[in-house]
């Protein structure tokens, strides 16, 4: 059975339930400054460049300032009530750390709600590498941050796995040349995902279980 050696996961939907603030945090924005909402599938659509971008491109100039500053005050203040770590992803995290695989993140999101959310939640110190969307030139599904992983730590290939909830994180890792477990607890996308990649997990023990055998 193949063992790896270093792990990537993305954050979203993955490793915290940080979904619902997203689309929250997009339409607080929308609701003060534009006078309307979005639907979720509409804020899905903007994603790919960090959060920071898509403001820039929707509010240049005076009033980017402003919208920046109440963008982050609202996802940090509301994060302790409508984010939190799937249940078991710290026991899985604790794993890894013991038996010294290497760990990074790689997200889309910026490096700000990034650093807020992992500290929030306190599992910051559990990942050796962070990548955000504010450290590579190519955005996902891109395979730059999982390139970047690889360089760092020396690895192979074949010793890494790609642990994410979209179809951008299968396609990153299938161009990177490595594994891809998609895990589909809490995918926006979970049909399409399921359709694409046969290795996929509906909850996770059920990833756990799977990963026990292979670090």
């Amino acid at each position: 059975m193949k063992k790896y050696k270093g792990i990537i996961f993305d954050i979203d939907g993955t490793l915290t339930s940080t979904n619902e603030l997203i689309f929250a945090t997009f339409n607080h924005i929308a609701q003060k400054y534009e006078g309307r909402t979005y639907s979720e599938q509409e804020i899905i659509a903007m994603f790919g460049p960090t959060e920071d971008v898509i403001l820039k491109e929707k509010f240049n100039g005076d009033k980017f300032k402003e919208v920046y500053e109440e963008y982050y005050k609202f996802y940090r203040e509301n994060h302790p009530r409508m984010a939190d770590l799937y249940p078991g992803i710290v026991d899985i995290l604790i794993e890894l750390k013991q038996k010294k695989i290497y760990t990074s993140i790689f997200t889309g999101k910026g490096r700000k709600t990034t650093e807020i959310t992992l500290e929030i939640l306190g599992i910051k110190n559990f990942f050796d590498m962070i990548v955000t969307g504010d450290d590579v030139v190519n955005h996902k599904p891109s395979p730059e941050g999982i390139l970047k992983f690889l360089n760092e730590f020396n690895l192979n290939r074949d010793e890494a796995l790609m642990v994410g909830d979209s179809i951008a994180d299968i396609v990153a890792a299938n161009e990177a040349g490595i594994d891809i477990a998609s895990v589909v607890w809490d995918s926006y996308a979970k049909e399409d995902v399921i359709k694409l990649n046969p290795l996929h997990f509906e909850t996770v023990n059920s990833f756990r279980q799977w990963l026990e055998g292979r670090i």
